[in-house]
């Protein structure tokens, strides 16, 4: 807030709240009116989807950024996974759960740059289950790290969480088949678990999304869950 001198006092510029009473500047003259407000706050249907799905990607954050993603394309880490987030299904929850609940579903993002990006899918080779990949022997270069990251959905409904952890996987640890690189091992049979498999190389990155066959989340995408949610915030806002 700014203040200027003046022959007849001191004149605040910018706005300050005192006693319920908000006194702000505008076009050169002070208004001043009440710092409460009795009206309830808008919540049509476009905004509380939107809400609904910032609430689901700051939570999916939360338990993310402990990995230490790399998100490098962006003004900052969590504003560049919060846009490439938004393009995930909605999840709708109750008001009470809002802050201690996440779902996994394919194309959860763990990192962004500039690498090329490794298609990735479920599936099985000689029998065993595996992530496959499009990545091919011609494009692994000299200090190529992979990053395999797991999330892992826990409980059903006001305890559904997500929890990530990563690790570096070996070379040596891929199979080639047909020229591509497949990770086997039984966990990939697992549908309540999901993979991402990032290419990095220094300060660089591939963009990956998770791959799962979990379904859990589709439960909190129905129209009911939406009125369900919509309830617990009091209800929407009927657009005139």
């Amino acid at each position: 807030m700014k203040r200027k001198g003046t022959g007849k006092g001191l004149m605040m510029v910018g706005s300050f709240r005192k006693d319920g009473i908000t006194t702000y500047m505008k076009q050169g003259r002070v208004i001043i009116r009440s710092a409460k407000s009795e009206e309830r706050r808008s919540n049509t249907l476009p905004q509380f989807v939107q809400r609904q799905k910032m609430r689901h990607s700051v939570a999916l954050w939360r338990l993310l950024k402990t990995c230490e993603p790399m998100f490098t394309e962006g003004m900052t880490a969590y504003n560049n996974f919060l846009s490439l987030a938004n393009r995930l299904p909605v999840v709708y929850v109750k008001k009470s759960l809002m802050e201690r609940t996440s779902f996994l579903m394919p194309g959860i993002p763990v990192s962004d740059g500039r690498l090329p990006e490794i298609r990735q899918w479920l599936g099985e080779v000689d029998g065993t289950p595996a992530l496959i990949t499009s990545l091919k022997t011609h494009e692994r270069e000299p200090w190529m790290q992979l990053w395999l990251y797991t999330a892992v959905q826990t409980g059903s409904g006001g305890d559904a969480l997500v929890r990530f952890s990563k690790r570096e996987v070996a070379w040596t640890e891929l199979t080639l088949v047909d020229g591509h690189y497949v990770l086997k091992d039984e966990e990939f049979a697992d549908d309540m678990k999901g993979w991402a498999l990032v290419l990095v190389k220094g300060e660089r990155c591939s963009p990956q999304t998770i791959v799962t066959r979990c379904t859990l989340y589709q439960r909190y995408t129905t129209k009911e869950a939406l009125e369900t949610a919509a309830k617990s915030y009091g209800g929407l806002t009927v657009s005139l």
